[in-house]
C-alpha cells in the first residue's frame, strides 16, 4: 500500500477554489483506492510521497526531512495570478513571491492544473520535466443538474423570482475576480436578476475591498449577495442560475466553472488565453463587460442560443469525469514513488 501525506490548510479559509479542488481530490481517492492508497492528512510520519496542496512556511521547512519521501507541489497560483487578489506593500509583495518559487523549487516534481502555467514556471528555473498537467474535476453526486419545476421551486426557497432570467458569479470578491465589472452589468440591466456567492475570505487585505464593500452593504435591488455558501449547497445556486458568469482577469482552472458544468448550466467567461487550451468551445467568451452585456442580452432574447451553449456544458463534464482522473492521479503517484526509491 503506497503511503501519501497530504499537506494542506486550504479548507481552513471558507469560499477557496484551492481548498475545493484539494477536498475533491482527497476524497475522490479514498472512494476509488481504499485498498491502494493509504491517505493521512498534515502528518509528519514517513511516507512514500508528501503531496503538498498549500504553501506554508511549516510545510517548507518539513521537506529537509528524509522522511517525505517523494516531494510533489500542487500549483494553483504563481505569483502573477496573485495580482489583483490581496493588497501586499513592499518589501512584503517581493519576499512572498520569491517565497512562492522557492516552495516549488524545492519540490521533486510539482502539478500545474493548467498547462500554460508550464511555460512560465519555466522561466522561474523549474524544468518542463518536474512538471504534470492534471486538471481540476467535481464530483457529480454532489454538482448535477435538475429540472425546471425543481429549479424554480429552489429559487422560491431562496427567495429570488421563479421566472426571472439569472445570472450566478461565484468566488472570493476580489478586484481581481471582476466584481466590479458584474455589479456594472446587475446596474445596466435591471430586468435580470443577478446573484455573487463569495465573500472577503481575507478580510480587509483583499484588493478593491473598500469600493467593494460598500457595493455589498448597499447593492442594486437586482442583485445580492449571499455571502460565502457551504459547498454542499452550492448546487442550488448554480441550478437556480440560467447562465453561470465569472469575469475574472486572471485565473488557472476555477472549480467554480467545472461546477456549473457538472450543473448543466451554460457559461459565459471573460476570454482569457489560459483557457483556451483547457475549456475552449465549451463556453461563450466575451473580451470586456460591454461583449458581456451583449451577449447577456443576446442570451435572455433568444433561448435556442442559450440551449446551444448548454449543450456544450454537458460535453464538458464529461471531459473532467472523476473515474477518468481517478485512474490519471493513481498511475502518478505509482510513477512518483517508483522515481523516488
Amino acid at each position: 500500500m503506497l503511503k501519501i501525506n497530504m499537506f494542506s490548510t486550504a479548507d481552513k479559509v471558507k469560499g477557496q477554489g484551492v481548498g475545493s479542488a484539494y477536498l475533491e481530490l482527497v476524497k475522490m481517492l479514498k472512494k476509488h483506492f481504499p485498498n491502494d492508497l493509504d491517505i493521512k492528512i498534515n502528518s509528519y510520519a514517513s511516507a512514500d510521497i508528501s503531496h503538498y496542496h498549500t504553501i506554508n512556511p511549516t510545510f517548507y521547512l518539513s521537506t529537509f526531512s528524509k522522511k517525505r519521501g517523494r516531494k510533489i507541489g500542487y500549483v494553483h497560483f504563481i505569483p502573477e495570478t496573485l495580482e489583483g487578489s490581496l493588497k501586499i506593500p513592499q518589501p512584503f509583495k517581493g519576499i512572498l513571491y520569491k517565497y512562492v518559487i522557492a516552495f516549488y523549487k524545492r519540490m521533486d516534481h510539482i502539478v500545474v492544473v493548467n498547462p500554460s502555467f508550464i511555460p512560465k514556471l519555466e522561466k522561474y528555473g523549474i524544468s518542463a520535466e518536474k512538471i504534470t498537467y492534471i486538471p481540476n474535476f467535481v464530483s457529480k453526486k454532489e454538482f448535477y443538474p435538475v429540472d425546471l419545476a425543481t429549479k424554480q421551486q429552489i429559487r422560491q426557497n431562496h427567495g429570488y423570482e421563479q421566472n426571472r432570467f439569472t445570472v450566478l458569479g461565484s468566488g472570493q470578491i476580489q478586484t481581481r475576480k471582476g466584481v466590479l465589472d458584474f455589479i456594472k452589468l446587475a446596474k445596466q440591466n435591471p430586468q435580470i436578476q443577478f446573484i455573487w456567492t463569495g465573500g472577503f475570505s481575507f478580510g480587509r487585505i483583499t484588493e478593491g475591498y473598500g469600493e467593494l464593500e460598500k457595493v455589498v452593504k448597499d447593492p442594486p435591488s437586482n442583485l445580492s449577495f449571499p455571502g460565502i455558501i457551504d459547498r454542499s449547497k452550492m448546487v442550488d445556486y448554480y441550478n437556480m442560475a440560467d447562465l453561470f458568469l465569472l469575469p475574472s482577469f486572471n485565473e488557472l482552472f476555477p472549480m467554480s466553472v467545472l461546477e456549473a458544468f457538472a450543473t448543466e448550466t451554460p457559461v459565459m467567461l471573460r476570454d482569457l488565453d489560459l483557457y483556451h487550451s483547457i475549456i475552449d468551445g465549451y463556453y461563450l467568451p466575451a473580451q470586456d463587460v460591454s461583449e458581456m452585456n451583449r451577449n447577456l442580452l443576446e442570451l435572455t432574447n433568444d433561448q435556442a442560443e442559450l440551449a446551444k451553449l448548454q449543450q456544450q456544458t454537458v460535453i464538458a463534464s464529461e471531459r473532467y469525469s472523476e473515474d477518468h482522473l481517478a485512474k490519471v492521479w493513481f498511475n502518478f503517484y505509482n510513477q512518483q514513488a517508483k522515481e523516488g526509491y
